[in-house]
């Protein structure tokens, strides 16, 4: 991806809360364009694999990452990636949610 765009998405997720070390997870997985588990994430980038568990499943409820069970001798879930697109599609309708909800109370405030 285009390193500049790639940096302003960076600054507006910053600014929405998430944290270094999710925007590291989220754009590893990005560029690995497949599903990796959390072994292989803590393997590739060297953070403990509670920290990888913490941050993963923050990305995940926030709807940056997808994720899949899967069953191979084990149960566990792959991660990956949701697209720049679509994130910022999600980030501009929860917005835009939050800010008709806000207008509707201060209308009924109002009255």
């Amino acid at each position: 991806m285009m390193g500049d765009v790639y940096e302003r998405l960076e600054a507006l997720l910053k600014s929405l809360g998430v944290k270094k070390t999710e925007l590291r997870i989220y754009r590893l997985l990005l560029e690995k364009k497949r599903p990796m588990r959390v072994t292989e994430i803590v393997n590739e980038l060297g953070i403990s694999e509670r920290s990888v568990r913490e941050h993963v499943l923050s990305l995940y409820r926030k709807g940056m990452l997808r994720r899949e069970l899967i069953q191979q001798g084990w149960l566990g879930y792959t991660y990956t990636a949701v697209s720049p697109h679509e994130l910022l599609a999600r980030i501009k309708q929860n917005i835009l949610e939050k800010i008709n909800e806000i207008e509707m109370e201060l209308r009924e405030a109002k009255n």
